[in-house]
């Protein structure tokens, strides 16, 4: 551009060489920003595939947490020998799970004998949050297994650690309250109800 203005007048050989550098400036810049946006692309791949891994292992560390916490009541429980708010228990099973009529649940550990069921919810670390979900397994098992709907139904929280709102809201629900204390397994069922 500045032969241009330096000379006297354009000529048409000075404004095709002109046109031509800018097609060849306008290609150049096209072909950066396209390898730019090419590389862009692919770090944003590799982040994302750096963080699915990472929610993976995240996952996982809470699944492993989750099932340390119901092996280590379920294991407690058994070497009780099944003697729970008040009644003795004659079975007792970890991981019931069942789906009927579009219902559907889990329930970490159920204990059973001729007149009661026992239905303990185990979390890692329990919140407040998790009571509604507790609360509701009583009406979902006696959809699922209705032979028990007639059966008085006690209902415990367990958990690996309790902040005092949450135990106090457990009690004030009818909820036992089962949580590591030392090496040992503390129940508190004061004021435990029988839905």
């Amino acid at each position: 551009m500045e032969n241009l203005r330096n000379s006297q007048a354009a000529t048409p050989e000075s404004v095709w060489a002109i046109l031509m550098e800018t097609a060849q400036l306008q290609r150049e810049y096209r072909a950066e920003a396209e390898k730019s946006r090419i590389e862009a692309e692919k770090s944003r791949i590799e982040a994302e595939k750096r963080m699915k891994k990472l929610e993976e292992l995240t996952g996982s560390l809470a699944n492993n947490q989750g099932f340390f916490a119901e092996e280590y009541f379920f294991n407690s429980f058994e070497s009780g020998k099944t003697n729970f708010f008040g009644e003795k228990f004659d079975v007792i099973k970890k991981k019931v799970t069942s789906v009927w009529q579009g219902v559907e649940d889990e329930y970490d550990i159920v204990l059973y004998n001729h007149s009661s069921v026992a239905i303990i919810e185990v979390k890692y670390k329990a919140h407040k949050n998790d009571i509604p979900d507790v609360l509701k397994k009583v009406e979902t098992f006696k959809i699922l297994y209705p032979y028990y709907k007639d059966f008085k139904i006690y209902l415990g929280l367990a958990s690996m650690s309790f902040y005092p709102e949450l135990e106090q809201e457990c009690i004030e629900q009818g909820i036992a309250v089962i949580k590591q204390v030392g090496d040992k397994v503390v129940i508190n069922d004061a004021n435990l109800k029988a839905f």
